[in-house]
């Protein structure tokens, strides 16, 4: 099998060629082909094990990324400046090469990347919660995984990745691998993870809740118990899972 990475800004990963979207791959990540024809490619994520379908025009050549994108999206433009014209936007979590570190900018293979949204490959934050902050006000998408929409799932793996904790790309295998399960009435902390059957978010503050979710049609904050409330009271069931992170 052949590794290459995305090398569009963002791109469905589908279900079969022309399906449904399952989830989303960002500029940078990697993936091995295990299959392709007529324009499509059969891939394997390698950063969680998804499986699906991508167009063969999103994938290139893997390069060494030095950087990766640390704002909630970063432009890149033709010139170290930032009246120049923009060429396009890199959603937080992308990862690139770059080849000239400037004060300002950045020089990648596609352009020039303002350097206070970029951070080094190899380091790591400590809080996945000020991560998920950085989403606020991003619309909701089922399936998403970048600044342009996101889903709840999304919007999680997103935040723990950066963190350099292992994370699934939904919500079921979320609830079974991340974190330790606590016991029914504990204290809520934040960066605790709470799960609903299909849904899931992080404890912001022991009365708050951030989450991607279909109410607002975007990432949001809403106090905890009555956000419990809420999606029971509308089908949803009880939070089925209290994890906190180890």
């Amino acid at each position: 099998m052949i590794t290459k990475q995305i090398i569009q800004p963002v791109t469905d990963l589908l279900r079969s060629p022309y399906g449904a979207r399952d989830r989303q791959m960002i500029y940078g990540d990697l993936i091995t082909v295990e299959a392709e024809e007529n324009g499509w490619a059969q891939i394997l994520s390698i950063k969680d094990g998804y499986q699906g379908y991508l167009p063969s025009i999103a994938l290139g050549a893997q390069t060494k990324a030095t950087h990766r994108i640390s704002a909630a999206a970063a432009h890149i433009y033709v010139q170290p400046d930032f009246k120049s014209r923009d060429l396009c936007s890199l959603s937080f979590g992308s990862w690139v090469q770059v080849l000239t570190y400037g004060e300002r900018f950045c020089e990648t293979p596609n352009g020039f990347i303002p350097t206070p949204h970029l951070k080094p490959a190899d380091t790591t934050d400590a809080d996945p919660v000020a991560l998920a902050e950085l989403f606020l006000g991003t619309p909701y998408l089922w399936g998403g995984n970048s600044r342009f929409g996101i889903d709840c799932s999304g919007l999680v793996q997103a935040a723990l990745l950066a963190c350099g904790i292992p994370c699934p790309g939904d919500t079921g295998p979320q609830e079974s691998t991340v974190g330790h399960t606590l016991p029914s009435g504990s204290t809520y902390q934040r960066g605790d993870l709470l799960f609903w059957k299909g849904h899931v978010a992080f404890v912001y503050d022991p009365e708050t809740i951030i989450h991607a979710n279909a109410h607002d049609m975007a990432v949001a904050l809403e106090p905890l118990q009555p956000a419990i409330d809420r999606i029971q009271s509308q089908g949803d069931g009880p939070v089925t899972a209290h994890k906190r992170l180890t």
